[in-house]
């Protein structure tokens, strides 16, 4: 079966078989490398080490949305978001590497990128600051998308870019308007993406074996940016603490924050107040699956409206029986480290009247601090009161996060090593050293069984719960 694109002519012909190779080049390889190989007068054979930014872009909980839709719609809302985003990396400079499925590869610098400038320190500046922006506007673009607004493509794109884009607003604007599926899907589904980035020296060519060759980086940094995204917040950015202090020399942190707090001022949302280290917030991760190695990193804030955002779908949610008490559980476990969410989802559960029971968080979370009340207090009213003038549900999480880190570490106590003497002295020692460490260790998980079992899963059962009283209260109401 033929392309109707493509003229086929005499069946053999030189003339049909270049047309048509031509046709293949143009709809498969990437321009800017079309345009690096022209540049270079020829196929790029040796490979080079080249400072490079490198990003990698995750569409958070995409199997949700496909339910939803059949295998076509699937693939052209995936082409709407991709292109979408190529449209922001073309701006940019970026260079789109790769995709896989719902996740997307790009990078800065090297022979792709003819805008980074000559040497080492000025190249890096350059990169620094066009990866940073572009992870900054992938992230504002994917709410865009959400809400089927084009305004971020340029005049220039072309036709089929244009279609595709429209296609895919076309199924997601029907979707949200269909009278079987819209509650659900507006309240349960946003787009969002976690995004990771990372600055280094890695190696750039041509990989795989003849006539499967693909043009490439590896090295760590791109493992490090790919370690970056699938720790990352969804709907926000985490760099490494090198990518990070970069941006703070040439001051695109400091620029950044300001136009951040400015974005939040101007419609007097929950970040107004957010501080720097807050937009930029220093965490050192842990990767279980990589023998416990830590790195230390960045989240970035990026969606000067995110708790207003969260709060919207927490209303929504709260309509939605208990599916949606359930959703807005993972919402408080996912945002439980961020203040301004918690503030916001605390408001919108306080405007209902919805009851959180704070005092017997409070008792849970810090049972010592309870005991103290009690006997200073008396009163359960009066217990209450006071620890709802005095700790939100965000202090409550901090709590219980302090509460989590003590029983995660283990500490056998051990002592120094006991010099041999004789069997008897040593093994005397020896004794004592095992019973005690399988003593500390055995209370060591007793605490931590405690707290995963029962603590960690009463705090957020008592929170579901009081969402459930209110919906039942409301459809009581309704009854009448």
């Amino acid at each position: 079966m033929t392309d109707p694109h493509v003229s086929r002519g005499t069946v053999g012909s030189e003339d049909w078989e270049s047309r048509l190779r031509k046709q293949i080049e143009e709809y498969y390889l990437p321009q800017q490398l079309v345009d690096a190989i022209m540049e270079a007068g020829g196929i790029i054979q040796t490979s080079e080490v080249a400072k490079m930014g490198i990003g990698f872009l995750d569409i958070a909980d995409y199997t949700y949305i496909s339910k939803f839709l059949s295998p076509q719609e699937n693939q052209a809302v995936l082409n709407g978001l991709y292109t979408a985003f190529n449209a922001v990396l073309k701006r940019h400079g970026g260079y789109l590497n790769k995709i896989e499925g719902d996740s997307v590869m790009f990078h800065y610098g090297g022979p792709t990128d003819p805008r980074v400038p000559h040497g080492d320190d000025a190249a890096v500046r350059y990169i620094a600051k066009e990866l940073f922006y572009t992870c900054v506007e992938l992230q504002r673009v994917s709410e865009r998308f959400n809400k089927a607004d084009e305004g971020f493509f340029s005049k220039g794109e072309s036709a089929e870019n244009r279609r595709m884009l429209e296609r895919a607003f076309d199924i997601i604007s029907r979707l949200r308007s269909d009278q079987i599926v819209s509650d659900a899907f507006n309240a349960l589904f946003q787009i969002r993406v976690r995004i990771g980035a990372n600055i280094g020296d890695v190696t750039v060519g041509n990989f795989g074996p003849d006539g499967a060759k693909q043009w490439d980086i590896v090295g760590l940094p791109v493992i490090e940016a790919k370690r970056m995204e699938s720790t990352a917040p969804v709907g926000g950015l985490r760099i490494s603490r090198y990518f990070y202090e970069v941006l703070e020399d040439t001051r695109v942190a400091d620029e950044y924050y300001l136009r951040f707090r400015r974005e939040a001022e101007a419609y007097s949302g929950y970040y107004r107040s957010i501080e720097k280290s807050e937009v930029f917030r220093f965490s050192n991760v842990l990767l279980q699956d990589k023998n416990q190695a830590r790195f230390d990193t960045y989240s970035v804030q990026v969606s000067p409206g995110l708790p207003e955002s969260i709060l919207g779908q927490v209303q929504l949610l709260l309509e939605k029986g208990e599916s949606g008490a359930d959703k807005i559980i993972d919402l408080l476990k996912y945002y439980r480290g961020n203040r301004f969410v918690t503030a916001a989802i605390e408001d919108g559960l306080a405007a209902k009247d919805i009851q959180l029971r704070k005092d017997y968080l409070f008792e849970l979370i810090f049972p010592r601090k309870h005991d103290v009340l009690k006997k200073k207090l008396g009163t359960a009213e009066a217990i209450a009161e006071f620890v709802d003038r005095e700790y939100d549900l965000y202090t409550l999480f901090q709590g219980l996060g302090r509460y989590q880190d003590n029983v995660k570490t283990f500490d056998a106590g051990g002592q120094g090593v006991v010099p041999f003497q004789s069997y008897e002295q040593f093994m005397t020692a020896e004794n004592e050293r095992i019973v005690r460490e399988y003593e500390n260790r055995k209370k060591y998980m007793l605490d931590r069984a405690y707290f995963y079992n029962v603590v960690f899963p009463l705090v957020f059962a008592s929170i579901r719960t009081s969402v459930l009283e209110y919906q039942a209260q409301v459809e009581d109401l309704e009854a009448v």
